[in-house]
């Protein structure tokens, strides 16, 4: 805003300059018609080495004198090479006929010359100087705008790393205790299945922690059956979320289709996804999952029976801090973006939507 403000005023100022010195051109180029009138008409005893000195001395302001006709009598301060093509002076008396009104020199009673001109090229250039001002003013409005919008970034991405890694370290400490208390307990006499469910979850809590502490780090990606990733996923979700949501997972390829992934991010991703579809379709749907083996790249698209997202918020919806829940953070998909994009060098997007209908995200990674 303080730039703009700078600019403006200057312009301007400017402005004001361009004005007071087309006005002293002016009473330059009256001069010069005077001088032209009083030469015309001088008697041969006068001294006329002022008058000539007046027309001399214009060295800035481009003159033409024309007769009644617009005949071209004299010109001074334009391209004498161009001048040569009667055609170039000619155009240059039209311009000079636009730009200003003329001077007339009255010769005599029955004989009138006109002076004709345009405005110096320091007083053009003094008119454009602000244009270009305001153009170097707002590139550097741009050039910071940008330096601040990265600085911005640079610093979420400090606390989204530093939020995790504090997230997996404190996840850490009751962890072990966990892990200490589910030995004890296998010694006493607990029903398997129990024991079981407790070593899921104590399993489920380690794969949390390694996700949150990879936050951050480069991720090493390993080749793997993607059918087995989506499954794993699917199946955990399956035993945790409502009875009434169906899932469904096609393959295009009977064959394994295999992309480099970090195992434990790219589940979250997926698990990421289809919670937020679960509640898009609260609680009551499907969730169809279908595998595309392309030449480079690998689609996988998540489509649920959902109430669908509008148009307008395709790309909003993965901005840090967007949710349309009542209650929640806006991390999810703004977590799976930064996954797919930054640690597995892919792409994931709203595919299609339509409001009352169901969403379709893709995820297209790397084969």
């Amino acid at each position: 805003m303080v730039a703009v403000l700078i600019g403006l005023s200057s312009l301007w100022y400017t402005n004001q300059l361009v004005e007071k010195l087309a006005v002293e051109e002016r009473k330059k180029v009256e001069l010069w018609a005077e001088a032209t009138r009083q030469l015309a008409s001088a008697e041969s005893e006068r001294d006329l080495s002022f008058i000539f000195k007046v027309i001399v001395d214009n060295k800035t302001v481009p003159v033409i004198l024309a007769d009644q006709e617009n005949s071209i009598i004299s010109w001074v301060n334009l391209d004498s090479t161009k001048a040569m093509e009667d055609s170039y002076l000619e155009k240059q008396l039209a311009l000079m006929m636009e730009e200003n009104p003329p001077i007339v020199v009255q010769v005599n009673d029955n004989f009138k010359q006109y002076i004709y001109y345009k405005n110096s090229i320091l007083l053009t250039q003094l008119m454009y100087f602000p244009l270009i001002q305001l153009g170097v003013i707002s590139l550097f409005i741009l050039i910071s705008y940008y330096a601040f919008s990265t600085s911005r970034k640079a610093e979420q991405n400090q606390v989204w790393m530093g939020m995790a890694k504090e997230t997996a370290h404190q996840l850490g400490t009751p962890l072990s205790s966990l892990m200490a208390w589910h030995e004890v307990l296998k010694s006493k006499t607990l029903e398997d299945e129990t024991l079981d469910e407790f070593e899921k979850d104590l399993k489920r809590l380690e794969v949390i922690t390694d996700r949150f502490s990879k936050i951050g780090s480069k991720p090493k990606l390993t080749p793997y059956p993607l059918d087995e990733v989506l499954n794993d996923s699917i199946n955990y979700l399956r035993s945790r979320l409502s009875k009434k949501i169906e899932f469904t997972v096609s393959m295009e390829s009977s064959k394994d289709i295999i992309a480099p992934v970090n195992r434990a991010l790219f589940e979250w991703v997926v698990e990421n996804l289809c919670k937020n579809a679960v509640d898009a379709m609260k609680g009551i749907g499907t969730i169809t999952i279908s595998v595309t083996d392309q030449t480079q790249f690998v689609y996988l698209d998540i489509k649920d029976t959902g109430k669908g997202i509008s148009k307008k918020n395709y790309k909003r919806v993965f901005q840090p801090g967007f949710t349309t829940k009542e209650r929640g953070w806006g991390l999810g998909l703004s977590l799976c973006k930064r996954i797919v994009e930054n640690y597995h060098q892919g792409k994931v997007f709203v595919k299609n939507s339509e409001v009352g209908k169901g969403t379709t995200f893709r995820i297209v990674l790397n084969k």
